[in-house]
C-alpha cells in the first residue's frame, strides 16, 4: 500500500495531466458541434472499415451454405420452368393454373442433401460416392443432380452412403430431349472426353440447332421433366442414317461435383414395378 501511494506522489503530475485532458477532450466533443461531428464520423469509418473486414471473413467461411441455397434455389427454379412451358403448352397462360405451380412441384417430388466424398473420371466405368443412404431416406434409382444440372441415377445404398452411376459410365442412359421439342433420345458417353455426350435415336425429322437446350424428358421414373443436361455441341446421322446423333456439352462439370441433391418422384417405386415386365 506504501509502495502505491509512493507511486502515486512520484507521478501525480502525470496523473494530473491525463485527467486534464480526458476532461478536455469530454468538454471539447461535447459541447462542439463541429468537433463532434468530426469525431463520430472518423469513428464511423473505422468501426465500417472493421466491419467490412469482419463481414469479408464470415462471408468466406459460409460460402459452403450459400452454395447449398443456390443449389436448392437453382433446382426449384428449373422445375418451375418446366412446368410453367408444359402448361403454356397444354393449357394456355391461364392464371389459375400458372398460380399452382408451387404446390405441384412440391407434391411432385422430395429432395435430399448429399455431399460428393469420391469420384472418378478416367475409367469406361465411373462411379461416385455420396456421404449419405438409406438412413436419409435415399434408395437406388433415384436422380441425383448439381447446381449445374443431372449427375446421374443412385445405383447402390448403404445406411450411411449411396453409390451413383454417374452419366459418364458406359451402363448410363438418360431419357432427354430438346427444349422446344417433344421428341426424345437417350444420353450415352461413349467414353473419352468427360466433357462430352451423346443423345442417340432423336428421329430425322426433328427440328433443332446447334447450341439448343438439352433437359430430361420427363419419361421415366427417375427425372421430372426439364431438368438441365447440356447443349447441342454438333451432330451427324446415325450409323443406320434413320436418325440424329447429337453430340452433347454436358452441363455438370464431373471434376468439380461436390454438393449435390438426390431426386425422389412420388409414385416412383410404383411406376417401376409397374415397367419392370
Amino acid at each position: 500500500m506504501r509502495n502505491l501511494l509512493n507511486f502515486l506522489i512520484k507521478y501525480n503530475y502525470w496523473f494530473l495531466f491525463l485527467l486534464l485532458e480526458v476532461t478536455s477532450f469530454v468538454l471539447l466533443f461535447r459541447f462542439n458541434h463541429y468537433q463532434q461531428s468530426v469525431f463520430f464520423t472518423s469513428a464511423n469509418g473505422a468501426a465500417g472499415k472493421v466491419y467490412e473486414w469482419s463481414g469479408a471473413v464470415t462471408s468466406y467461411f459460409h460460402l459452403k451454405s450459400v452454395n447449398e441455397d443456390l443449389l436448392d434455389r437453382n433446382m426449384l427454379l428449373e422445375q418451375r420452368v418446366a412446368q410453367l412451358e408444359k402448361y403454356l403448352l397444354d393449357q394456355g397462360a391461364d392464371s389459375i393454373k400458372l398460380n399452382s405451380l408451387d404446390h405441384m412441384a412440391a407434391g411432385d417430388y422430395r429432395i435430399f442433401k448429399a455431399n460428393v466424398i469420391k469420384n472418378s473420371l478416367m475409367m469406361a466405368d465411373n462411379y461416385i460416392t455420396l456421404d449419405a443412404g438409406e438412413e436419409a431416406g435415399i434408395r437406388p434409382d433415384m436422380g441425383v443432380v448439381d447446381a449445374n444440372g443431372v449427375v446421374g441415377i443412385v445405383y447402390k445404398t448403404s445406411a450411411h452412403y449411396s453409390l451413383v452411376l454417374p452419366l459418364l459410365n458406359s451402363k448410363s442412359s438418360i431419357s432427354c430431349k430438346i427444349v422446344g421439342s417433344d421428341y426424345f433420345g437417350y444420353l450415352k458417353w461413349e467414353g473419352g472426353d468427360s466433357r462430352f455426350a451423346y443423345l442417340k435415336d432423336l428421329p430425322r425429322h426433328a427440328e433443332f440447332n446447334l447450341g439448343d437446350t438439352v433437359v430430361t424428358s420427363g419419361y421415366s421414373a427417375v427425372f421430372p421433366a426439364g431438368v438441365m443436361v447440356g447443349t447441342v455441341d454438333d451432330m451427324q446421322d446415325s450409323h443406320d442414317g434413320l436418325s440424329y446423333l447429337l453430340k452433347i456439352k454436358l452441363a455438370t462439370d464431373f471434376g468439380k461435383v461436390s454438393n449435390v441433391r438426390v431426386i425422389a418422384r412420388s409414385g416412383q417405386e410404383e411406376q417401376k414395378k409397374l415397367e419392370d415386365i
